[in-house]
């Protein structure tokens, strides 16, 4: 009489004692997860760091094993097996660009035919390319214009002395070469390319990177004077469509496949990365085999040897990346030239938004 009434579990919210089936009570507040960034102690940190990691890879090689399995049950049912999930990366989550090419876009195709490539792509004129330097030249200089040389069909090299490049452009125009490549060196190591399209322009800026000769590639081929093949990947925009004619426009557009020759710019993030490879075919002998992946042991006829053609790629060299600067109206002019686009630093606020 008079006393307080307890309250039961389900008037005054929960307990803290749950009971776990055999009668022991067990404590319900769970201990907050501990992050290495947490821990003060820098072994034990580490040791905390390296089991989160380890713990990571083995559910990442159980999830690997578990899709496995059930694809190889649906295949063996004869059912379609679990769409595979594509990964998010830096690419396939850009942002939106308006001038992305659509392969039905008429003014586009329009625009191709009364630009300043079309006599060059549509084979009524040869390339004929002028390479000369800088006025302070290095070692690696020629050494990378030799090997440019190589690379690009019909290409000749000049000094260039004293002369200004406003000075060679009219030499170049008056000798009927398409195009000019300026290699500009710093600290005696190639460190930009300027490639000017003749007689009237565009005029693009690269800043050249990772630069590695051919002698300095192990194992490399060494190329023959065949026209290379040309491949151009991932030039999506108005800008990277522009880009990628320019540099078409450097070779001929009728390759010899019989030289094995293939030259590639791939665009990845608005770096272009140049490679120069030859094919190769071997022979190789392949002994035959059962189901089982055991050598068979009959008549000498049956274990003779079997040839197997394998291709491969060799490189070539050399092995650059470039990354545009700045695209201008014309031939080179940098007082009153007028730029079509150039690259300024608050360009790069976003990792997902790309130019070309």
């Amino acid at each position: 009489m008079g006393g307080k009434r307890k309250k039961s579990n389900e008037e005054g919210g929960e307990s803290s004692l749950t009971d776990d089936g055999g009668g022991a009570k067990s404590n319900k507040k769970t201990k907050m997860e501990v992050l290495p960034s947490m821990i003060k102690n820098k072994e034990k940190r580490s040791a905390v760091h390296a089991k989160i990691k380890q713990q990571k890879k083995l559910e990442k090689r159980k999830k690997a094993k578990a899709r496995d399995a059930a694809e190889k049950r649906a295949l063996e049912l004869g059912e379609e097996p679990p769409e595979k999930k594509v990964p998010h990366t830096i690419e396939n989550t850009r942002e939106a660009d308006e001038t992305v090419c659509k392969p039905d876009d008429e003014e586009l195709f329009a625009g191709n035919d009364c630009d300043e490539f079309s006599a060059i792509l549509k084979l009524q004129q040869t390339p004929k390319i002028l390479i000369t330097t800088c006025r302070f030249n290095s070692t690696r200089g020629p050494a990378f214009i030799s090997n440019l040389l190589s690379v690009i069909p019909n290409s000749h090299y000049y000094k260039r002395g004293t002369y200004d490049l406003k000075k060679i452009v009219e030499y170049a125009k008056n000798k009927d070469f398409t195009s000019i490549i300026v290699v500009h060196t710093n600290r005696r190591e190639p460190d930009a390319l300027l490639i000017i399209g003749l007689p009237d322009g565009p005029t693009a800026h690269f800043k050249l990177s990772k630069l590695r000769l051919r002698k300095d590639i192990k194992g490399h081929g060494n190329p023959t004077s065949h026209k290379p093949e040309l491949v151009l990947n991932n030039f999506t925009t108005r800008l990277g469509h522009r880009i990628g004619r320019l540099i078409q426009s450097l070779f001929p557009q009728d390759p010899e496949f019989k030289g094995r020759r293939v030259v590639t710019f791939h665009n990845q993030r608005d770096f272009i990365f140049f490679r120069h490879h030859r094919y190769i075919f071997e022979t190789k002998e392949v002994k035959k085999t059962d189901s089982k992946g055991n050598k068979t042991k009959d008549s000498k006829e049956e274990n003779a040897p079997q040839t197997k053609t394998i291709a491969r790629l060799q490189e070539c060299g050399p092995r650059f990346t470039l990354k545009l600067i700045s695209l201008q109206h014309g031939t080179f002019d940098s007082k009153g030239g007028e730029y079509e686009w150039v690259h300024k630093p608050e360009m790069d606020t976003s990792r997902r938004r790309f130019f070309l």
